[in-house]
């Protein structure tokens, strides 16, 4: 009798692990779309920021911090294409953040290195 609800409870358990998964995650359809593009994702022995939608000026940076909140390195927008070398970068998840003239923050994103 133990075992029958022992794997009734398991049954229950993920019945209801698989209904939360189904729940839309953060906003719904009202999110605003990202304007920075990124690839490889994840990356190796380069990351490529492209693409901003033509609205950023040169004094707009794009700010990429380790997983522990340490800034590793920042670029300004000087070019529509901004190729990162990762030669130096640990495997991990790196957050990137673009940032406006006055420091505040426009977007952010993650991406992940692998090695």
């Amino acid at each position: 009798m133990r075992i029958f609800y022992f794997v009734l409870l398991m049954v229950l358990f993920s019945a209801a692990g698989a209904q939360a998964q189904n729940r839309p995650v953060g906003f719904a359809d009202n999110a605003i779309p990202s304007t920075v593009h990124f690839y490889p994702n994840p990356a190796t022995s380069i990351i490529t920021f492209e693409d901003f939608a033509k609205k950023y000026d040169k004094n707009y940076t794009i700010q990429l911090f380790n997983f522990l909140g340490k800034k590793v390195y920042e670029f300004n927008l000087a070019d529509q294409k901004n190729i990162v070398n990762l030669s130096d970068f640990f495997r991990g998840i790196y957050i990137y953040q673009l940032r406006d003239p006055t420091g505040k923050i426009v977007e952010s994103g993650k991406f992940q290195v692998n090695k």
